[in-house]
């Protein structure tokens, strides 16, 4: 069976927009979120939210481009552009049938619904674009990826909630490692930071509404955690075979040995009792790669700071791994970006990958009292040095989608 390596990784979240940011915000422990500048939120009873502020179109996408795009393509192709760049993967008529894109988002182009449905009620139907569908449409991600780089393989969209990025890097390791392609652009992308997206999750009381701190709002397996915070971004990886990568002397993130997926069969929008089915997926990732549980140095959890998502993803880890989930070092990087949604995986595996490049994992901030139900190494507030071998990446989203991707450092 083939092998997939990660060749390269780009990163957009409320970090800030290019890798560089992103890993020195990590390290710092600095978080990326503070008071909605985007609309007036006055109104609402959560004002805060990830936003990503240093980000111009412009600087990625030609001027007359930028209009036929919502802002989740704009991230998208940004950093597409960070991870092909990191890369150095080319892409020729000779292997351009070998080449495919999958970036899916949880939501797509709801910015461009609210504003041509105001639109149109004030002024009818000819005040709507006639790019209004393309823009929206989720597909459109990876379609204008493959238009700019001429990537004529599988073309496709994931969309599973906050899974969304996680599924997308899974299911383009498969399609290398059947022989659909050889080199896949993956990962996912999000930007629901609007009245309706803010609105939709506060009256699910799914939200932090620590609006007085927002820096300190997201908290993940803290006992004081009150909800996630919503974000934006992108996150995209380089995915090849190993041996053409290895021909062409490209730098190797990590090996991609194990891809986990699985349903809760439960609840529209609670987890599992006890993380039964986190633990299946999770399971499933390590059965995939054929290691032994212990062999797992750090895991980038989904934690979103919700009650019931840390309380559970806790169980799971302990399910699985038994005697050594004490010593595995577990951190959400959430806590300093808040929840990207769709774009969540793919964000939080360029994170793991960039963690076992550098050597020193990520920490989880804002951890100031312990929940004596949570009770992991959650690399609290500081990051730590370390050597990293095996890690993990889990996401989880509505409808009990669960994923986990297992990369390996070689």
């Amino acid at each position: 069976m083939r092998r997939v390596v990660v060749t390269g990784v780009g990163a957009i979240s409320p970090l800030g927009t290019g890798n560089g940011k992103n890993w020195d915000a990590l390290v710092a422990g600095r978080s990326g979120i503070d008071l909605i500048t985007r609309f007036d939120a006055s109104e609402l009873p959560v004002k805060i939210a990830g936003e990503v502020k240093d980000f111009t179109p412009e600087d990625f996408i030609e001027k007359k481009e930028v209009k036929k795009m919502d802002l989740f393509i704009q991230y998208a192709l940004a950093a597409a552009q960070f991870a092909m760049e990191d890369s150095g993967l080319q892409i020729t008529d000779e292997n351009a049938e070998r080449v495919g894109v999958i970036v899916g988002a949880g939501l797509g182009g709801l910015p461009t619904i609210e504003k041509y449905h105001a639109a149109m009620l004030e002024g009818g139907y000819k005040k709507i674009s006639p790019f209004f569908i393309p823009m929206l449409i989720i597909n459109l991600a990876p379609g204008h990826i493959s238009i700019k780089y001429g990537a004529k393989g599988p073309n496709l969209s994931s969309v599973s909630a906050c899974a969304t990025g996680t599924h997308s890097i899974g299911d383009a390791y498969h399609m290398i490692k059947r022989g659909d392609a050889d080199a896949m652009i993956a990962g996912g992308t999000e930007s629901t930071v609007t009245p309706l997206g803010i609105g939709g999750f506060a009256v699910m009381k799914a939200l932090s509404t620590r609006n007085d701190d927002p820096k300190g709002a997201s908290r993940p397996f803290e006992k004081s955690r009150d909800g996630f915070v919503l974000a934006e971004g992108a996150g995209i990886v380089i995915l090849e075979e190993y041996e053409s990568a290895k021909k062409r002397g490209a730098k190797i993130y990590a090996e991609v040995v194990g891809y986990g997926l699985s349903g809760d069969a439960y609840h529209l929008t609670a987890p599992a009792p006890e993380g039964e089915g986190a633990a299946r997926c999770i399971k499933m990732a390590l059965n995939n790669a054929g290691i032994n549980a212990d062999q797992v140095d750090y895991i980038n959890a989904h934690g979103t700071s919700t009650h019931f998502n840390d309380y559970y993803e806790t169980l799971a880890i302990k399910k699985v791994f038994g005697d050594h989930a004490k010593k595995i070092m577990v951190s959400s990087t959430k806590s300093m970006t808040g929840h990207l949604l769709g774009a969540a995986g793919g964000v939080e595996a360029v994170f793991s990958l960039m963690a076992m490049d550098k050597g020193v994992v990520p920490p989880t901030i804002n951890y100031q009292e312990q929940d004596s139900e949570c009770d992991l190494d959650y690399v609290p507030n500081t990051a730590r040095d370390a050597k990293i071998t095996y890690a993990m990446s889990n996401n989880f989203g509505f409808g009990g989608t669960n994923a986990s991707l297992l990369f390996k450092k070689i």
